[in-house]
């Protein structure tokens, strides 16, 4: 069946108040972006409380359900048959034509479940319900009545025209992109910070990403790993403006004049400074990263205080108490795990000390940083006016 309309749910938007109607007016913007990377064109309304994707041409249903499931904001994606108000025959003649539709299985649980909005309809809810629940039973004699767990509901809302649908998709939840600022992702080709990009995206924050790249010890297709796994969570947040900072020289700087096992810990606090100078220069309010408490060395309580000791700005880390399970099975859940895991190695794996302090002192890494002091400033400089940009979408 070609469907000619989606009635789009939302949830915590609907808590709002007087502000509502900008975030669904950032949701509908949303939508019709997601919409533009398929084909066909479509008209997206909205009335008191509902949200409306109508078809004006021929389309693929299932690339269209999964670009509206990818929308932030949209809890639920239900295809469905709007029709204008009519007699009351006829709706029961229409719902059921549409239940045969959707369903020609001759064995089945249902319930019928009548929401009057517009109260001026001349038949209450209650006796919509017992009707169609009649001509369904009548119509399919090994059908069942089951208001506890049915296979499907038949959902019929009179509104300003009448919407009937039994199909609900879940969507992605969350708020729509942009209704809460924009934040600096600290991205790497590993499995948490996709994950993390995702979760702060859901929330309705913009996204940039900046990924360290260690030429010639990463490799281009590590290069292109990281902006694969890019555009997989622009396909939830929009387009990714992603930062290709050359790593390398700083890197080998911190190399050869610090401890080693202070290693991983100064690199990452050089990292966060950049990125944080990044952030600031293109309007995002906070850093975010993939650390998860104790899964490695560089991460443990007390490495990220020293971490966090760089930054002004606030780090978000969505992921902070996840074990990597939880974590492994959002990323399967977004599509990014198959891509994370490919053998292509960052920069972060690249140098890594052998023995890593995992309970640094501020005052000792502040100490041991002094002895970068000749160059690492103008390093810096050169690394960040030499930003590679990479659009991912």
């Amino acid at each position: 069946m070609q469907y000619q309309s989606f009635l789009i749910k939302y949830a915590e938007i609907g808590t709002k108040g007087k502000n509502r109607y900008i975030f669904e007016d950032a949701l509908m913007h949303q939508i019709r972006e997601h919409l533009k990377k398929v084909e066909g064109e479509f008209a997206v309304q909205k009335e008191q409380g509902r949200i409306y994707v109508n078809a004006k041409t021929d389309y693929d249903y299932d690339e269209v359900v999964d670009a509206l499931c990818h929308v932030f904001g949209v809890t639920a994606v239900c295809p469905m048959m709007q029709i204008e108000k009519c007699g009351y025959e006829e709706l029961r003649e229409k719902v059921l034509e549409f239940v045969k539709s959707e369903h020609p299985e001759e064995e089945f649980t249902f319930k019928a479940k009548a929401r009057r909005a517009d109260k001026h309809y001349p038949v209450t809810s209650d006796t919509i319900n017992e009707d169609v629940g009649y001509d369904v039973l009548t119509a399919y004699p090994k059908a069942k009545v089951d208001v506890h767990d049915p296979d499907f509901i038949i959902y019929i809302e009179i509104r300003q025209k009448i919407n009937v649908f039994t199909r609900v998709i879940p969507g992605a939840g969350g708020m729509p992109i942009g209704t809460n600022g924009k934040a600096m992702l600290l991205l790497s080709g590993g499995i948490d910070s996709p994950v993390a990009g995702y979760m702060i995206g859901k929330r309705g924050v913009r996204i940039e990403a900046v990924y360290f790249h260690a030429p010639p010890y990463t490799s281009e297709r590590a290069k292109q790993k990281v902006v694969d796994l890019a555009k997989q969570v622009a396909s939830y947040t929009g387009a990714i403006k992603l930062h290709v900072i050359n790593f390398t020289d700083i890197q080998l700087y911190i190399y050869e004049q610090c401890p080693h096992d202070e290693l991983t810990i100064i690199m990452r606090r050089y990292m966060m400074r950049i990125a944080e100078r990044l952030a600031n220069d293109n309007d995002c309010i906070g850093l975010i990263t993939g650390e998860s408490i104790g899964q490695v060395a560089s991460q443990t309580m007390f490495s990220l205080r020293t971490t966090d000791e760089v930054c002004e700005l606030p780090v978000y880390r969505p992921v902070i108490g996840f074990d990597k399970q939880e974590i492994v099975d959002l990323a399967e859940k977004i599509g990014t795990f198959e891509t994370s895991i490919l053998p292509y190695e960052d920069c972060c794996t690249i140098f890594v000390a052998k023995h890593p302090v995992t309970k640094p002192n501020v005052n000792v890494i502040r100490k041991s940083e002094r002895r970068l002091a000749e160059k690492i400033d103008e390093m810096v400089e050169k690394a960040i006016a030499e930003d590679e940009i990479v659009w991912c979408s």
